[in-house]
């Protein structure tokens, strides 16, 4: 029963910092433009991004390239 004591405070201490977290997001603008990021994922990247990340026979291969 003591621990009540100590949980309740923490609990809504918690539900302030996660409502403070939310109208953060929102006063910053992070709920916009959420289709743009559906559709983002979906697009072709520029190579040029991901040549790190290539096997090093693809990695050769972009290199050599004039």
């Amino acid at each position: 029963m003591d621990i009540l004591f100590l949980l309740i405070p923490f609990s809504v201490l918690l539900v302030f910092a996660l409502m403070a977290a939310f109208l953060w997001a929102l006063q910053t603008s992070q709920f916009d433009d959420l289709d743009r990021e559906g559709t983002r994922i979906l697009g072709d990247d520029d190579p040029d991004l991901d040549v790190d990340q290539a096997s090093p026979g693809a990695l050769a291969r972009h290199s050599s390239s004039p």
